[in-house]
Parts: C-alpha cells; structure tokens; sequence
C-alpha cells in the first residue's frame, strides 16, 4: 500500500510541472494576445517606424512568458529554470501555431528557431526568478 501511495505521489509530481508549465504558457499565450491588440490599436493611431515594430514585439513576448511564468509556477518551490525554459518553449510553439492560423500561412524558417531560443532564454530567466521570488515571498 504505500508503494502504491509512493508511485501515486510520484506521478501528480510530474503531472503537475507539465500542467503548471501548460497553465504558464497559456496564459502567456493570453497576455501576449492582449499585448499585440493593444499594439496594433496604438501603431493605427501613431506613426511607429518599421524597425521598431520587431524589438517591440519581443518585449512583449518577454512579458509575457515572465508573467506566464510567475502565475504558471506560482505553486512551484523548485526547478525553475527547468519550468521556465519549458514554459518558454510551450509558449513559442502555441504563439506560432496561433499567429500561423491567424495569419493562414505557416512558414518555418529560421526565425522560428530564433524564436525558439529565445523564448526558452527567457523562460528559463524568468522560472528562476519567479520561483526564486516566490519563495522569498511566503518565507
């Protein structure tokens, strides 16, 4: 019986790091939906040069997988980097699939890859200070 109990612990573990990292990237996903709506409002009514658009798209990627990853490990004590760099990279990928449908063109090129890195870069980044943070926080 208490291996039983023992397997049972073991696999909510597990379960519950993919479903936190899920939790995490959707509500990237989320934040970074909101994010570019605003930004397409606000390049409608001021006049923003073209080669800002791109740096300005990252921050809000950046933002959103920092904010993805505070609520998504907001339970976690530990493996923040390992958390965040796969909430980084769930996020990157329903980012793409999500803006390849909205858009109705799926291109895989070598910015998906970059993308890829950086949106693990960063989730990794922001696991260990969300975890770190939050641990701070209840301590």
């Amino acid at each position: 019986m208490e291996k039983l109990k023992k397997r049972v612990k073991e696999h909510s573990g597990e379960s519950s790091f993919f479903l936190n990292a899920l939790k995490g990237s959707l509500i990237a996903l989320c934040v970074s939906l909101i994010g570019i709506l605003i930004f397409a409002f606000i390049i409608r009514f001021i006049s923003i040069h073209d080669s800002a658009i791109s740096p300005i798209n990252q921050v809000i990627k950046g933002l959103s997988i920092l904010i993805g990853s505070f609520i998504g490990l907001k339970k976690s004590k530990e493996m923040g980097f390992i958390s965040g760099l796969v909430i980084g990279f769930f996020y990157t990928i329903l980012a793409f699939i999500t803006f390849s449908i909205l858009d109705g063109n799926f291109v895989f090129s070598k910015t998906l890859l970059n993308d890829l890195l950086f949106g693990g870069i960063i989730g990794a980044i922001c696991g260990i200070i969300a975890v770190n943070f939050i641990g701070k926080k209840k301590a």
